[in-house]
């Protein structure tokens, strides 16, 4: 079983395009105890029943916070440490170091994180280990092996901290 984090990663989706992928998104926090930050502009409207039947009955159990640009979310959160997920990163998700309160960032179905958030300096590249010549895996998909590598190694960790000590 999870133990909740006293300090609970967020799902940064960056103008998500499709109302079951959010959803499915959404259903993932629920579980997780993930906190769910959307950027816009979104492909749907909050209210979109497709959006909504993905996340069945969970929509109560979820933090969810909307902001109206990339700037805007980041100037809410300048301090966190912001993992950036694209295929194109170099940099696989499994050599990074995740920790609580971390902000795991996915871009749009169509075009992924644009440069300028990959380029400025918001956030450290990091992909999804895939065969060569594949373009990319769905976004939920993504979500979901991103947040929980980074809840068991957050879970590790923490088991790590209150084991006894050998003698």
């Amino acid at each position: 079983m999870l133990e909740p984090l006293a300090s609970p990663l967020h799902l940064v989706l960056v103008s998500p395009q499709i109302p079951p992928n959010t959803g499915n998104v959404a259903r993932l926090c629920a579980v997780t105890g993930c906190r769910l930050i959307l950027v816009e502009p979104l492909g749907f409207s909050i209210d979109d029943r497709n959006l909504k039947r993905a996340g069945l009955d969970y929509w109560d159990k979820v933090f969810l916070k909307l902001y109206p640009t990339y700037d805007a979310y980041v100037a809410e959160y300048p301090q966190a440490r912001r993992w950036l997920f694209s295929a194109r990163a170099e940099t696989s998700l499994y050599a990074a170091r995740f920790e609580p309160g971390d902000h795991l960032v996915f871009g749009s179905e169509v075009t992924g994180l644009l440069p300028e958030v990959m380029e400025g300096g918001t956030g450290t590249p990091v992909t999804i280990p895939m065969l060569p010549e594949r373009r990319s895996l769905n976004l939920s998909t993504s979500v979901g092996i991103g947040a929980y590598e980074a809840l068991r190694q957050v879970q590790l960790g923490m088991a790590a901290r209150q084991a006894p000590p050998s003698n």
